[in-house]
């Protein structure tokens, strides 16, 4: 009886993620050569060709497509059955930058479980806009950091999945109906300002910059007042606020990328690989 090689799966993940054997393999911690015999292997294990090479990026095939969701299914419960059953060994300090609207929403359920698995990690976490998270000066301050970026028809290193862009509003206040669209949003350089903004202009629709603050709590609490409106992720949106549906008459805005990325001195250090892979998989 022939059974899946759990590494041979977790390998042919990082390549569909990376488009590249040699990011892949920078990633997962094995050589080139090594990366490429297991997808091999892979291959003739399954009797069918996983990856089609387009435009010098490897790309998965329809059978390849087919693989990815189960396998990282697999390759979750694999990782939740080790973390439940053998004794917590993994040390170190991680610092983990991320906007703060993920680290008031999504990210204190996922980090609080990989606290529990891991209780002898001990993580730090730092909010700010994706701009500042990535500025050169910044970059080897953090272990790993979450950051979003405008949907890019190429796969940017370390996506996890896009997320539709959505209208806030409050229950209570109905303020999208007036005249001028008054707007609640972070300072310049935030991802959602910019597509407020240019997408507002692009619709010919009046807009007023009516409050602005530096995270989502106060930007909720302003909007809860009836200030106004604001755009975000739709899998951050706080359970008090509403999502503004298109009888609105608000102009579409797309979606973002969500990607998780290693400061390139640490991506062997084991508790910021295993931290990125949590985040990783809980997000999908």
């Amino acid at each position: 009886m022939r059974n899946l090689p759990i590494d041979a799966l977790r390998t042919f993940v990082a390549v569909c993620d990376a488009d590249s054997v040699t990011i892949a393999a920078d990633h997962i911690g094995l050589s080139q050569p090594a990366t490429s015999l297991q997808i091999k292997r892979l291959e003739e294990l399954l009797e069918t060709r996983l990856f089609l090479r387009i435009k010098k990026r490897l790309k998965p095939s329809e059978a390849g497509l087919k693989l990815y969701p189960k396998a990282r299914t697999i390759l979750s419960l694999s990782d939740e059955i080790l973390n439940e059953f053998r004794q917590p060994e993994l040390q170190g300090h991680v610092c983990l930058g991320l906007p703060s609207e993920f680290a008031t929403t999504l990210l204190p359920t996922i980090l609080g479980r990989f606290s529990s698995s891991y209780p002898n990690v001990a993580l730090e976490v730092v909010c700010d806009l994706s701009r500042n998270l990535l500025s050169v000066t910044q970059q080897e301050r953090f272990d790993l950091t979450l950051s979003l970026h405008s949907q890019s028809s190429n796969r940017r290193m370390g996506y996890i999945k896009s997320d539709q862009l959505v209208w806030v509003g409050s229950p209570n206040h109905g303020t999208q109906n007036q005249k001028e669209i008054p707007l609640v949003l972070a300072q310049d350089g935030c991802i959602y300002r910019q597509k407020a903004i240019s997408q507002l202009n692009s619709a010919s629709r009046p807009w007023r910059l009516a409050h602005t603050n530096p995270d989502l709590s106060g930007i909720q609490a302003a909007i809860e007042a009836g200030l106004g409106v604001t755009v975000l992720a739709k899998s951050t949106v706080p359970a008090r606020l509403i999502i503004l549906e298109s009888e609105a008459n608000l102009p579409a805005l797309g979606s973002i990328d969500i990607c998780v990325t290693a400061r390139s001195s640490t991506n062997n250090d084991t508790a910021t690989t295993r931290l990125s892979e949590y985040i990783r998989h809980s997000l999908l």
